[in-house]
């Protein structure tokens, strides 16, 4: 048999009291900062994910609930089918999608606009563990991204896994400044490709 729950004993808050902040906080960031300072660490903090079979109103309702622009699409055994950003929920890939197919707002479901896995270019976590928070802008400038995601090599080295997440938005906000992703929307690898030929 458990023992009884017992409350806990507890004082007054003391006058001037602080609050405990992550140790990258209380360092200013500036583009010299490690990369990883700035990047959301899903080992410290749960990821916000989504199925890829609900709406695209309520994917855009669970990113404001959370706080967050962005959405792992997940199915029930945690692989990941693709993400879905407030950008893409609230820009023209609801209208793009309603002209091939029809139907109205209220129908599209995530999986419909999502960019899906296959798609998705990521940074390897060893290179990130080497960057500066200048290497990381420059990147999502440089590729017009306003997320990033950053994986490693699961224990058994034969697959990987979602680790972090770059947001120029989050990263501007440690800065103290606004970061613009360029104006080329593209993949790593459509570039890439083209850099190589």
């Amino acid at each position: 048999m458990t023992q009884p729950y017992m409350p806990l004993t507890h004082t007054d808050l003391a006058p001037n009291a602080s609050y405990c902040r992550p140790a990258y906080l209380s360092q200013k960031i500036t583009l010299e900062s490690p990369a990883v300072a700035v990047m959301t660490d899903l080992e410290q903090v749960m990821a916000i994910t989504i199925d890829p079979d609900v709406s695209i109103e309520t994917a855009n309702q669970y990113m404001i609930a959370a706080g967050v622009r962005l959405l792992l699409v997940v199915d029930g055994e945690r692989h990941i089918f693709g993400l879905i950003t407030a950008s893409d929920v609230l820009g023209e890939k609801p209208l793009k999608h309603l002209q091939r197919t029809g139907g109205t707002f209220s129908e599209i479901l995530v999986r419909d606009i999502m960019t899906p896995q296959e798609e998705l270019d990521v940074l390897q976590l060893q290179d990130v563990r080497l960057a500066r928070v200048g290497d990381i802008v420059s990147t999502l400038k440089y590729f017009g991204r306003q997320h990033a995601l950053v994986v490693e090599l699961e224990a058994d080295r034969a697959s990987q896994r979602v680790r972090g997440i770059f947001s120029a938005t989050q990263i501007g906000r440690q800065l103290g400044v606004t970061v613009v992703p360029g104006e080329i929307a593209t993949t790593f690898a459509q570039l890439e490709a083209v850099l190589m030929s």
